[in-house]
């Protein structure tokens, strides 16, 4: 498989070196330095293109492959408030779109586990829940995607809790707490506090790589493809 890859960062690099070990090429790499320079013509020569580049020319990059007729796994965050957007888009050029807040099947599994354990923690109030994600300085978007789709999840289940916020506000609101430091690639924690115990659960990643293979996997899958799709059909 032909891979474009936009966003030639860490993760990009990660992403190139699990890509070749599986037998695929990188035919285009588009970073900020030669993002103007690059044609349509040079994305046809991929058969999909990977985009972890950043929120606010993410849904540009979209519509580039999208009207070069080039299928695109998107794992950028920050960039959801346009989604109705881009699905219109992705259906007027009978695109492709794999998306996912993250890529990694350790944290697909622990989106679960955290569901389920919401439904649980529903019938019992005197547990009051909050969250923090950690990550490296370099992150742009507060909170993680993963920490939005992980606090909406919560949000479905936790009837007392109606919204989430960065900022430490009433009961009805899910308090989201942001750490940038270091170079860490990314801890999620969900804690269920109340006066007699706690109850916590947490996803942890020592590297890119878990993200990085899923992305690829990702691609492969969606080659060939048209419509929208997500780690839920990959799983």
């Amino acid at each position: 498989m032909q891979i474009a890859l936009i966003g030639y960062g860490k993760m990009g690099k990660e992403i190139e070196a699990i890509a070749l070990k599986r037998g695929h090429k990188i035919v285009v790499k588009i970073d900020k330095d030669n993002a103007e320079s690059i044609t349509d013509n040079d994305l046809k020569k991929a058969d999909v293109a990977i985009e972890f580049s950043t929120p606010h020319t993410t849904v540009s990059n979209i519509k580039r492959c999208f009207s070069a007729g080039l299928p695109v796994v998107v794992g950028t965050t920050g960039w959801y408030d346009h989604f109705e957007e881009i699905k219109k888009e992705c259906e007027k050029y009978q695109g492709a779109l794999f998306h996912a807040t993250n890529f990694s099947l350790g944290v697909n599994l622990f989106f679960k586990v955290n569901s389920y354990l919401a439904g649980l923690m529903n019938k019992y109030a005197d547990y009051d829940v909050s969250m923090e994600e950690i990550h490296h300085i370099h992150k742009l978007d507060k909170p993680s995607g993963t920490a939005i789709t992980l606090a909406s999840q919560v949000l479905e289940k936790l009837d007392r809790k109606k919204n989430w916020s960065i900022e430490k506000k009433d009961k009805d609101t899910l308090f989201i707490k942001d750490v940038r430091e270091g170079e860490v690639p990314g801890t999620h924690i969900i804690k269920y506090s109340s006066e007699v115990d706690d109850i916590e659960i947490m996803h942890k990643a020592h590297n890119r790589k878990g993200f990085a293979l899923g992305a690829v996997v990702a691609a492969e899958f969606l080659n060939g493809k048209t419509g929208i799709y997500t780690m839920q059909d990959l799983i």
